[in-house]
């Protein structure tokens, strides 16, 4: 018999964090999708959790482990969770009674609280030329509950009631079956970043709605899979968005617009920080973005 929800978990080298986020669906049919863990994290899972399925596959990015994990789920809901991530309470439960409440949700995602209890904003805006100027010109700062400024970040969202949103970082988001069916899986052309905010465009799309709910919560450590060392990777899913949903137009001036806010950005920080934004630079400097989204 189908589950309700089936957990899906990709890791790599999660291993400080697995068992607290495989603890919090250790009650659902779990689904860990490993990439090609060194850390102990393949032994932790096996010992620690025998009754999840954990399948190991080559790193062909963030996108194919979760289409490898829902391919394999029962659930007539699908609880995506990074591996750095875990839920509170009956969190599941709430959000499973969420979608079952509202047959045109897609997406319900929880409130997302930092290690320390604060709240991690986690609703964004679709890229656009301008919102994307917003951001990496640091226009957002002049103020960030702006939705005229900061729509990238959803400025103005309010996370204490129940909103729909554009889209919810994919840190933890529970899909319906049914939804997944109608647009397909996740775009596998995006690596990592940006696939979560496709596959919620194309949800849009279709007539589906993503929604926000503070009723459900979970901690979501955040940044502890890449550390920042993927920046590119970050730049090039907003490119490789517009240039699928806007044409390669569009996505060329955005190659230009990013590229003028990351050499300034270059400029102005020093050490690490400044070393990225200057790779990032270079990186759009190689080349227009129909050769860029080839490599």
């Amino acid at each position: 018999m189908p589950a309700d929800v089936s957990a899906v978990v990709v890791t790599l080298d999660a291993r400080p964090w697995i068992e607290r986020c495989l603890d919090s669906v250790r009650s659902h049919e779990t689904i860990v999708v490993d990439v090609g863990s060194t850390d102990g994290t393949l032994e932790l899972v096996r010992g620690r959790f025998p009754d999840a399925q954990l399948v190991e596959i080559e790193n062909r990015g963030l996108a194919a482990g979760w289409n490898e994990g829902i391919r394999r789920a029962s659930g007539r809901y699908v609880l995506i969770l990074n591996a750095d991530a875990w839920m509170l309470d009956d969190a599941i439960e709430k959000l499973a009674a969420f979608v079952d409440a509202h047959p045109e949700a897609a997406v319900v995602a929880p409130r997302l609280l930092n290690l320390d209890g604060t709240l991690q904003r986690s609703v964004r805006g679709f890229p656009t030329l301008w919102r994307l100027a917003t951001e990496y010109l640091f226009l957002r700062k002049l103020a960030p509950r702006s939705s005229a400024l900061n729509a990238f970040y959803a400025g103005g969202f309010e996370h204490d009631t129940v909103r729909e949103a554009e889209l919810v970082m994919g840190a933890v988001m529970l899909v319906r079956r049914e939804a997944i069916d109608a647009v397909g899986p996740l775009d596998e052309d995006f690596f990592l970043f940006s696939e979560e905010t496709d596959w919620h465009y194309r949800f849009e799309r279709a007539g589906w709605k993503v929604f926000f709910t503070p009723d459900a919560e979970a901690v979501h450590v955040g940044g502890a899979s890449h550390g920042g060392r993927f920046f590119v990777e970050q730049i090039t899913g907003h490119l490789r968005f517009l240039a699928k949903h806007r044409g390669l137009r569009e996505a060329e001036r955005a190659r230009r617009l990013l590229l003028v806010a990351l050499r300034l950005r270059g400029a102005a920080f020093r050490g690490e920080r400044g070393r990225i934004y200057r790779e990032a630079a270079a990186r759009l400097a190689s080349g227009p973005v129909r050769e860029l989204l080839r490599r």
